[in-house]
């Protein structure tokens, strides 16, 4: 596989430390401030998404995370402290590094051994292909293909982050506005890159509409009509993607947590076997949707690079 898994680490470092920049404070936690312990006992679905300082460690409870001294720019007051969110996208950035050095040293013994890869990283192999064969180069063109490795990354680092929310004790980093909007700013960066590189000083065109062959006084005001509606259609690029990842993400556990909740409602066990089986089904559901928010990202990440590098034309 010719994937690199140092940039993979870096790229997904990028988008690990410039999140608890954008995420001053962390969400409340499930229960309210003021609710007794017992009642936050109860949900055990909101901290799957909201942020907080602290750890749930099985069988230690709550482990407190470290705080640090806020950072003052200007007036501007900065809480970097470790959140669990962060510690999740730590995670996630360690599960891409150590999953892809494994495939590929695993790619290159086996193909030098038995010339064909297999098992797991066989597996791994099939996905990045996929990527790399039906998403990024039929999308961005014939040189798509230095795309490749940061479209990749961001498959398999949002998906182990969705991931980590379903499992017990774990938290959905990407349920944060913070982090999808930071990886959707980073993908507009890269967006806008790959324009300028391909477009050069016509990249101007892209942001300032100066239609041709016109007269002045028709070009006139439709670049002063149109400009503001090119500058906006940027900005709703990343838009899109922050949006679209946090929602469905949050979405899922919320329709859990409602499902569970009638159990409390009724006040009764009695009913227990329908909201369970409903559970069921909506974790299942779950599990397929970090799966296609992933590939969703991917795929308009790839869609939005294709279109920059192509406007000129």
């Amino acid at each position: 596989m010719k994937l690199s898994a140092q940039l993979l680490a870096l790229l997904a470092a990028a988008a690990l430390f410039a999140a608890p920049a954008i995420a001053q404070e962390p969400a409340p936690i499930g229960a309210p401030a003021n609710a007794s312990q017992e009642e936050k006992k109860v949900d055990f679905i909101m901290p799957h998404i909201t942020d907080s300082h602290h750890l749930d460690i099985p069988f230690k409870g709550e482990v407190e995370l470290p705080r640090w001294a806020p950072v003052r720019v200007g007036k501007l007051t900065v809480d970097l402290s470790p959140t669990k969110h962060v510690v999740m996208l730590l995670l996630a950035a360690f599960l891409v590094l150590v999953t892809m050095t494994f495939a590929a040293v695993g790619a290159r013994r086996q193909t030098r051994d038995q010339g064909h890869t297999s098992g797991f990283t066989g597996v791994i192999e099939t996905i990045v292909l996929f990527v790399r064969n039906e998403v990024v180069i039929p999308n961005v063109g014939p040189h798509g293909e230095k795309f490749a490795p940061f479209v990749i990354t961001l498959f398999f680092f949002i998906l182990y982050a969705n991931l980590l929310g379903l499992i017990p004790y774990g938290s959905t980093a990407t349920g944060n506005i913070a982090v999808t909007a930071t990886l959707a700013i980073i993908t507009f960066f890269v967006i806008e890159g790959a324009t300028f590189a391909a477009t050069g000083w016509r990249y101007i065109y892209t942001i300032f509409y100066w239609p041709h062959d016109m007269s002045i006084w028709i070009k006139l005001p439709m670049t002063i009509i149109m400009t503001p509606i090119e500058f906006v259609s940027k900005l709703t690029k990343p838009f899109a993607l922050a949006i679209r990842l946090f929602a469905n993400m949050t979405a899922g556990h919320v329709v859990l947590l409602a499902m569970i909740s009638l159990i409390f409602t009724f006040g009764s066990f009695a009913i227990a076997v329908l909201p369970v089986g409903m559970g069921v089904a909506v974790s299942m559901l779950e599990l397929f949707v970090a799966f296609l928010q992933a590939f969703i990202f991917a795929l308009l990440a790839s869609v939005f690079i294709g279109l920059g590098r192509t406007g000129a034309h």
